[in-house]
């Protein structure tokens, strides 16, 4: 997967003549929100690398796990080290596709309605995902965004029984990344 990924994101970069239809980002965010009874928690992660192709509507990222900034540093360390095993597994990817490349008009500023598909990758399990989103177009930028939901099962991850009451069944994902027009 690792080296798919690379690979889609080194011809997503250099491929072609057109460099105007990439767009780019190392800097996006995501954040991820678990709420129980007994505690939310709460991380964000800023150290997103984020490529998308307006022609094809090929859209990937990889995301550093250590990244994520907890409130808690012990909450920090448990996320790393007992869950996401980010030694093991240090980044999470997704590879996929805007499902409607062509109702979007990325050369007419405003906000536009999308749905991406692809595979996302979390803890070195690979699951098939079809989310909503928005891409607004401003200037020589595209911000992109979606919310939407994961089972923590559906990745393997495990919790301990002892803090199973603390962390949700399914974690809540926001992705927001403003993508600069790639300069030849």
């Amino acid at each position: 997967m690792k080296r798919i990924f690379s690979t889609l994101l080194i011809s997503l970069i250099l491929v072609g003549g057109a460099f105007a239809q990439r767009f780019v980002t190392k800097t996006g965010h995501i954040k991820f929100y678990s709420d129980t009874p007994v505690e939310t928690i709460e991380a964000h992660n800023r150290q997103v690398n984020s490529a998308l192709d307006i022609e094809s509507g090929d859209f990937v990222f990889k995301v550093l796990m250590r990244g994520f900034e907890f409130e808690k540093a012990l909450m920090q360390e448990h996320f790393n080290e007992n869950y996401v095993e980010s030694h093991k597994y240090p980044n999470a990817t997704f590879v996929g596709k805007i499902m409607n490349p062509k109702e979007i008009d990325f050369g007419k500023e405003g906000t536009y309605g999308t749905t991406v598909e692809g595979d996302l990758t979390i803890h070195g399990v690979t699951r098939k995902i079809q989310e909503k989103g928005t891409f607004t177009v401003r200037g020589d930028k595209i911000i992109g965004k979606a919310k939407f939901k994961v089972l923590v099962d559906d990745y393997d991850i495990k919790i301990p029984k002892a803090v199973i009451e603390n962390i949700a069944e399914e974690i809540e994902i926001t992705v927001d990344v403003e993508l600069d027009k790639l300069k030849s």
